[in-house]
């Protein structure tokens, strides 16, 4: 089904007010919103059943203080074309909402209450704004790029939405004449669990920037009912349980019933009596959208992030098998559809977790492909040009989840549409395009060519097609005379992972120069029976031959490997352009990863280096910063000009600006002392030196690293009396923060040691708060907003050449916190911005860590006595009777799985720990600190996410800023 506006609101009348065609005007949407305002004042003048109360307020006494503010005459006003109502317009939303979308009782008006009608009041101006966007652009026609992506971390959006729609004010106005505090209303919203990491919420910053800067876009994900876990920490570590943010309903959503796909899964393929293929049978479902309105910053752009849902029709709720007790078989299609949207990244050991995978990734490609392509035919008309589709259309993948695109659009093209397979497979490789974020082989994604070929079979037929094509290319380049050269470009290149080459290739590689040798050493040898060789040469020439024979070149699959589909080879073949994301990291891609790829079509890979939004990340999450910032700058243009920020540099050594941004940082802390009080129970001292990691749980992120470093500097406090203690070490919080996948068990043994760590060293009365260690638990979006604030120091210390880039280095950065880290991913970048001298550095080098694997597999390591000694007094027992040889023996050995310190934590430790104490040296001297903090304020200016969604527009999806008509 072809989109639509949204659907405003039908509260006011049964008519629906957005329309669905060319003749819908701004005025209009204007008008029925003050319309809806001036009505809520109508109702509530004659004192409807609705009364406004609170628990800590009498509720005639807020009735009144609301009566009075509703008498007094809105000024309802226009800027730049943009509806700007005040806060008396804003309470008669409000309680318009309260009384007429309820999810509460009548009775009272307590925060849950206020949020939602808070959330629905600010909702109406989003949709007013995108039914504008969305009918300019149709009125345009212009090129959209469609931003595909497993995740989108969002956050929570209350606060978001109101700063970029620059009604803050209005909204704290109103909600405290109705009794509540803005701040206290927006902590009642829970994160919107669509993500878990980096991936998510570099998506989540690039669509703010996108509407921010004006670009025609739209993201597509899933909807997640149950996100990927809810983290509880206990006793044992880690436990997980499921999301439940949309219990109460999701405020932000809008959803589309009208707008529904159809998806198919096994069944088998056919040749219709046209000659076109056929995907016949096998199991149905429909995918149905949920529509997500982004507000740009002071504009009333407003794109769409448009989620999917699954689920199939009521004709295949089995009544006949209810009635007879069979009530697990009644609703078993009911469930099988609706599970693909439960959870992020189901558990994939098992056969089942695998196919739901699949599922999930197959769900997102088709349903947005439909999607997608039914927006560009209404455009077209009778008669699309399908030749036309790639300059109206971008499709970024981002990362390997959305690779079944390109099979899919090629299936829809060729199947549908009746394109012959060169017209699709050109189309294709036009519009879509593939984001890198990982070098780990593990997360380079194969799939099970025997489950492909099970769940989409006519996919498998496509993509055996694609590998053909990659074949005659890779042939053509390399020609057929060093086939010991060819087979290994071949293994390396091929889309095919183990499976046999096609017959017609295997007949070009019969030799025909060997058949030629062999004849030829048959006559040398009927000659030799004449003549003997006149040299030794001669006669080693004949060996040669003979060899060449008998070596002859295999092409056959390992019988005792599985055949796999390599969806990352996939996305660099299908896809016009392929980028990483910071620049060490596109280099590695380059020479590494795809080095093959590069030297084949060097100009398709490029480096999109990671960005972050300022607004979220500055602006609404840092206010004390901001002032600080808007007033050494003299605008507050910086929230949409980075580059402003540089300017701080020129005043890093004056010390009024020095003592304001101590005060700052200072407000920042003693909010992280409350919040930690309040999630942990640990109280915190804000004169500590707060040292934070917040991350994904990884082995490669070296949480283990850190972990193990503040336990030597336990241990060393231990062998010191008070007085030597205060003078060797500056006061440490140290605070962890991130989920372990939930069958990721060695990353589990980490989350378990650093909260027995943690309990051991808070309650030992001889530390104090000279060192605290704190795990909070369920870290997200607006924990970060929390944490990154008021932090002093921040850890980005992976293994050299294993971090792509990283975001949330540049939100410290940002934010004032300077970091020490490894020279990985976008820290190479944020050193040489904020300047060497303001970054802590340690550890190997990217280009070292293949040289330092082999010198431990040849038993050549020597670890430090620290290292060793670390070890030995975590295995003491110190830290409770947990027993922890199976994560201290990662650690050891030369070899073996789960062996030889693969992420050289004991490589680096001792680095690590003298660099360390370079940290306590320069937080001893505040003046110093505080400069290095203004500095890497200043030196972040380059990580915005609007440069590099200007980089993406201009450089891979040829799309232009177009800003609304006032």
């Amino acid at each position: 089904m072809a989109a639509s506006s949204f659907s405003v609101t039908n509260h006011i009348s049964k008519s629906n007010i957005s329309d669905f065609n060319s003749s819908f005007t701004n005025q209009r949407s204007k008008n029925l919103l003050l319309l809806k305002f001036k009505l809520s004042r109508k109702l509530h003048c004659r004192r409807r059943n609705f009364l406004v109360s609170k628990a800590v307020t009498g509720n005639q006494q807020l009735q009144k203080l609301a009566d009075q503010s509703v008498e007094q005459e809105t000024t309802d006003t226009l800027d730049n074309g943009i509806l700007v109502p005040d806060s008396e317009s804003v309470i008669s939303s409000i309680k318009y909402h309260a009384e007429f979308t309820p999810l509460f009782s009548p009775e009272k008006f307590e925060l849950p209450k206020a949020f939602y009608a808070t959330a629905e009041s600010v909702r109406d101006t989003l949709i007013t704004n995108w039914n504008t966007t969305y009918n300019y652009h149709e009125k345009m026609n212009v090129k959209l790029a469609y931003y595909l992506s497993m995740e989108f971390l969002q956050g929570r959006a209350l606060l978001n939405a109101i700063g970029n729609l620059e009604l803050s004010g209005a909204y704290a106005e109103a909600l405290r004449k109705l009794g509540h505090d803005l701040e206290d209303v927006a902590r009642q919203e829970q994160d919107a669990a669509l993500g878990n990491g980096g991936l998510g919420r570099l998506a989540s910053c690039f669509l703010d920037s996108l509407a921010t800067l004006n670009y025609p876009a739209w993201g597509y994900g899933l909807r997640y009912k149950y996100g990927l876990f809810k983290q509880l920490i206990t006793k044992d570590g880690q436990e997980e349980v499921a999301e439940s943010w949309l219990e109460m309903g999701n405020p932000w959503e809008i959803p589309r019933k009208d707008v529904a796909y159809p998806i198919k899964f096994y069944g088998e393929v056919v040749t219709g009596p046209d000659g076109r293929k056929q995907w016949v049978g096998g199991e149905n479902i429909s995918a149905v959208a949920y529509d997500v309105p982004i507000p740009g910053y002071k504009t009333k752009t407003t794109i769409n992030l448009r989620l999917w849902s699954t689920m199939v029709g009521p004709e295949y709720f089995d009544l006949k098998a209810f009635n007879s007790g069979d009530h697990a078989k009644a609703y078993e299609a009911l469930k099988r559809a609706e599970k693909i949207c439960y959870i992020l990244y189901p558990g994939d050991e098992s056969h089942e977790g695998k196919t739901l995978r699949l599922k999930q990734q197959y769900t997102l490609c088709s349903a947005s492909l439909q999607d997608i392509i039914s927006r560009f035919e209404r455009r077209s008309g009778d008669a699309p040009n399908w030749n036309e589709f790639p300059k109206k259309v971008a499709v970024q993948m981002n990362d390997t989840h959305p690779t079944l695109c390109i099979p899919e659009l090629l299936r829809i093209l060729m199947d549908v549409k009746g394109l012959s397979w060169k017209e699709a497979w050109g189309i294709t490789q036009r519009t879509v395009a593939y984001t890198n974020h990982t070098v780990l082989p593990e997360a380079l994604e194969k799939w099970s060519l025997n489950l492909l070929q099970e769940l989409l079979p006519r996919h498998i037929e496509i993509i055996k097609m694609i590998d053909s094509e990659l074949i005659d290319t890779i042939i053509d380049e390399y020609g057929i005379k060093d086939l010991e050269l060819l087979k290994e470009k071949l293994n390396q290149m091929r889309v095919l992972e183990n499976v046999e080459l096609p017959a017609s290739v295997l007949e070009l590689l019969v030799q025909p120069d060997e058949i030629a040798i062999a004849d030829s050493v048959e006559e040398e040898e009927k000659s030799e029976e004449v003549t003997e060789p006149t040299s030794e040469n001669d006669a080693l020439d004949v060996k040669v031959k003979k060899d060449a024979v008998i070596k002859k070149v295999s092409f056959d699959p390992d019988p005792n490997s599985a055949k796999m589909v390599r969806m990352a080879n996939l996305c660099v073949v299908g896809g016009h352009a392929v980028n990483g994301v910071a620049e060490i990291h596109s280099e590695i891609v380059k020479n590494e990863v795809f080095n093959d790829f590069y030297k084949l079509w060097p100009k398709k890979f490029q480096n999109k280096t990671n960005g972050v939004t300022p607004r979220r990340w500055i602006s609404f999450c840092n206010p004390e910063l901001s002032k600080i910032i808007t007033k050494w700058t003299g605008t507050d243009d910086w929230v949409l000009n980075t580059e402003k920020i540089d300017q701080l540099r020129k005043f890093a050594d004056n010390e009024e600006l020095q003592s304001e941004w101590r005060k700052a940082k200072r407000i920042n802390k003693e909010k992280i002392v409350s919040f930690l009080k309040e999630k942990t129970g640990y109280l915190v001292s804000p004169d500590a030196m707060f040292d934070v990691q917040v991350k994904r749980i990884h082995e490669y992120k070296r949480q283990l690293l850190n972990i193990l470093g503040i336990v030597y500097r336990y241990k060393k406090m231990k062998e010191m009396n008070a007085d030597e203690r205060k003078a060797k070490f500056v006061p440490r919080v140290c605070i962890f923060g991130g989920k372990a996948f939930a069958t990721y068990i060695q990353a589990k043994r980490i989350v378990k040691f650093i909260t027995d760590v943690a309990a051991t060293v808070n309650n030992d009365p001889d530390i104090g708060d000279l060192l605290k260690v704190v795990f909070v638990p369920d870290y997200n979006v607006t924990v970060a907003e929390v944490l990154i604030p008021g932090s002093d120091l921040s850890q980005h210390i992976s293994t050299a050449g294993m971090e792509a880039s990283g975001t949330s280095n540049m939100k410290f950065a940002m934010n004032g916190c300077i970091q020490i880290g490894t020279l990985d991913g976008a820290n190479v970048e944020i050193r040489e911005e904020v300047g060497e001298e303001n970054f802590f550095l340690f550890g190997a080098k990217a280009h070292e860590i293949s040289g330092l694997r082999k010198e431990r597999s040849e038993g050549k390591f020597v670890p430090d006595p620290r290292f060793e000694e670390v070890k030995k007094y975590v295995r003491s027992g110190v830290f409770g009777p947990y027993n922890y040889d199976e994560l201290m023996g990662s650690l050891e050995g030369n070899e073996g799985y789960g062996r030889a310190d693969y992420f050289l934590v004991g490589k680096d430790f001792p680095a690590y720990i003298e660099c360390q104490e370079k940290v306590d040296e320069a937080y001893r001297d505040q003046k110093k600190w505080t400069k290095m903090s203004i500095l890497n304020t200043a030196g972040s200016h380059k990580f915005s996410s609007d440069r590099t969604i200007h980089q993406y527009a201009s450089d891979i999806w040829m799309i232009d800023p177009l800003v609304l008509p006032n």
